[in-house]
């Protein structure tokens, strides 16, 4: 479980979002930092037995994302993020393939899984494979326990249907998505409990097929 005090230096640092603050309370990040690492130790042997591509032995560190922001491109120039960011994939340490992901924010916790942004040529095989095998798509995303817990996200997605493709298609809104990820909002206080490991490990579970189906898709 993780300890109050981590919520509460995310606050912090979103009431006090500059270096000389940080620097002075640099001790407390490190805290809530091991306290987050702690969490992701425990988690990373439960993903493993719901995925067998994901290593048991992944370095928790690796899938721990840095607090400091990359302003170089942003008018939000404010230099720490106010979340703790953990990603968990089979092969790479950043977002580039289809993978796990968990969310802690005070006010706006979540667990996702899927494939964030693909580049293009991802992105054609994965709608080829949407296309050809809605079926199975369908019997993922609709099965009971999946529709239950998660909702497709639906926002980044083309406006008209992408070339090749029937706009008429009654599955033509998965073909328009650029993303293909489900979301689950948390609250904080879950991370408090005993039981957030098992809870999370539920959810990584119900995941997994999707994650397999988008895997599939890259292989062809």
């Amino acid at each position: 479980m993780i300890k109050p005090s981590t919520f509460q230096f995310l606050k912090d640092v979103s009431q006090n979002n500059n270096r000389e603050w940080f620097a002075e309370h640099k001790a407390e990040y490190e805290e809530a930092r091991e306290d987050v690492l702690q969490l992701v130790q425990l988690l990373i042997p439960e993903i493993a037995k719901a995925d067998p591509l994901f290593s048991a032995e992944t370095d928790p560190k690796k899938c721990v994302l840095r607090i400091y922001r990359d302003v170089r491109f942003s008018k939000n120039k404010d230099p720490y993020k106010t979340n703790f960011g953990i990603w968990f994939s089979a092969r790479t340490k950043g977002g580039n393939e289809p993978g796990y992901y968990l969310h802690m924010q005070p006010g706006n916790c979540f667990i996702a899984g899927g494939y964030w942004m693909p580049e293009a040529p991802h992105l054609k095989l994965i709608r080829q494979e949407i296309d050809y095998n809605i079926s199975d798509f369908l019997d993922i995303i609709q099965e009971k326990d999946f529709a239950k817990n998660f909702r497709f996200s639906m926002e980044n997605a083309l406006k008209n249907a992408p070339k090749g493709y029937d706009p008429a298609d009654p599955n033509i809104s998965y073909l328009k998505l650029k993303s293909f990820e489900v979301i689950r909002e948390l609250k904080e206080e879950d991370f408090f409990k005993s039981n957030i490991v098992d809870k999370l490990k539920s959810y990584f579970e119900t995941i997994y097929p999707l994650v397999a189906f988008l895997r599939n898709s890259l292989e062809q």
